[in-house]
């Protein structure tokens, strides 16, 4: 009976709770954000911490998008908090993706500046969460910072997105979402292709 209470409850949760009840405030950002970004890998959607696998996030999303201002450019970020683990988040925030310069919310045509890496956590560390965070620009970005346009781990540990952001002048996201993920066998064969 309490299993199906707590069900019901969580279905009822909106997006903005659930965000909350996953720690994304206040282990990421100082509140949720207003809007959602709708992302799907396949036929597998992100909606707000449910539980998806590496094997099921491999590539970059086939479908991403959030509700955008006609003429805006955005940044979209993809960290991990919880590197190597939740309970011990040394090199957290890992950036698994970044994208500048995104006119509206086509992703494809905006500047990747880190390429995307999907979800690897390691054995025994439990689920990690994968947050998408989109900010409004207020103009186009000129990046400076290195580019990491292949699978290298270099210069992606304690990559804070609202250090980011405060760099860039983003301001706070207009949009998110979350995923969790643990590992599994499809993760030594990402860990073989990171150099």
């Amino acid at each position: 009976r309490d299993h199906c209470t707590n069900l019901l409850s969580a279905l009822k949760m909106t997006a903005s709770e659930k965000m909350l009840a996953v720690g994304v405030v206040p282990d990421v950002l100082s509140e949720v954000p207003q809007g959602a970004i709708e992302v799907f890998y396949e036929e597998h959607k992100v909606d707000f911490g449910n539980v998806l696998t590496p094997t099921q996030v491999q590539a970059r999303p086939t479908k991403i998008s959030w509700e955008a201002e006609k003429g805006q450019l955005y940044t979209l970020i993809l960290t991990d908090p919880d590197a190597p683990s939740r309970s011990d988040p040394k090199m957290g925030e890992w950036n698994h993706w970044v994208v500048i310069n995104i006119p509206e919310s086509d992703v494809e045509k905006g500047d990747e500046v880190v390429q995307y890496i999907g979800a690897g956590p390691p054995p025994g560390t439990g689920l990690h969460r994968y947050i998408f965070l989109a900010y409004k620009q207020p103009g186009k970005i000129d990046y400076t910072d290195p580019r990491r346009l292949n699978t290298s781990t270099d210069g992606r540990a304690k990559r804070n997105a609202t250090a980011i952001a405060a760099k860039h002048n983003l301001g706070n996201p207009v949009a998110g979402n979350v995923f969790q993920a643990e590992w599994d066998d499809y993760v030594p064969k990402l860990y073989a292709q990171m150099k």
